[in-house]
């Protein structure tokens, strides 16, 4: 069975996977859910010097601490950032990075990723609400959600998040392009990520489709947990065999 380290984007925590883990766990994987510094649970932490390499720490620090070997690393949306420094740090210890619906990183700041209106409306956002230093959470319908009842689980849950590791570089050293890739894409929504499912099917990774919002773990679990259940199934098959 395999491991999974499943990274949450911006503005939530390790609560927004609480309908995809019991999933993964019933089929026997061990399943971690970290809450980044400064978001939801770890809120009183947040001030305007978390940046990017402070996510990176907090999932490398998990995978250490818990001494987690053969990990399939998930990161949705801007944790796709994270995971792609994760995987440069401690890249022996992951088998896979799932990138979902989100960025796949090369060391750019992941604001200059996103398509200049998305772009625009963070940096106008992070100006007039965000107070220069934090970025607000979007309207959920932006985000492809359309049931009440998930709009009503997510609202009270999702908290600003630290604008500057939008704006922070990714420094690389090349050691996660060690590490197999797998992109995972929400397409029932405005498609931001569309052009990273398009550059993984480019570079011959493995690649999914989710038939949601940007919010599968909440949308669709059940298929987003499948999908996963799928990638862990091929991972095992191309581990390496040992006497």
């Amino acid at each position: 069975m395999s491991t999974f380290v499943l990274t949450s984007g911006a503005w939530h925590g390790g609560w927004c996977w609480q309908r995809v883990a019991p999933l993964l766990r019933d089929a026997g994987h061990e399943v971690h859910t970290p809450t980044l510094t400064g978001l939801s649970d770890a809120a009183h932490l947040i001030s305007p010097s978390v940046g990017l390499e402070t996510h990176v720490t907090d999932v490398v620090s998990l995978i250490e601490a818990y001494d987690l070997r053969d990990v399939i690393l998930v990161g949705h949306s801007y944790a796709g950032q994270v995971i792609t420094g994760v995987a440069d740090r401690v890249s022996e210890r992951i088998s896979r990075r799932v990138h979902l619906d989100g960025f796949i990183g090369d060391g750019q700041p992941a604001i200059d990723l996103l398509p200049e209106k998305v772009a625009h409306h963070y940096y106008e956002s992070v100006a007039e609400a965000g107070f220069g230093w934090l970025i607000p959470p979007r309207p959920l319908e932006k985000l492809g959600v359309t049931d009440q009842r998930d709009i009503d689980w997510l609202v009270p849950r999702l908290t600003p998040h630290p604008w500057k590791t939008y704006t922070d570089p990714l420094p690389l050293s090349g050691a996660y392009q060690e590490v197999t890739g797998v992109y995972v894409e929400c397409v029932d929504w405005m498609r931001v990520f569309q052009p990273f499912h398009e550059q993984a099917a480019a570079a011959g990774w493995d690649t999914y489709e989710v038939a949601t919002g940007h919010e599968a773990m909440v949308t669709a679990p059940a298929e987003l947990a499948e999908v996963l259940r799928t990638i862990a199934d091929r991972a095992a098959v191309s581990a390496p065999k040992h006497d």
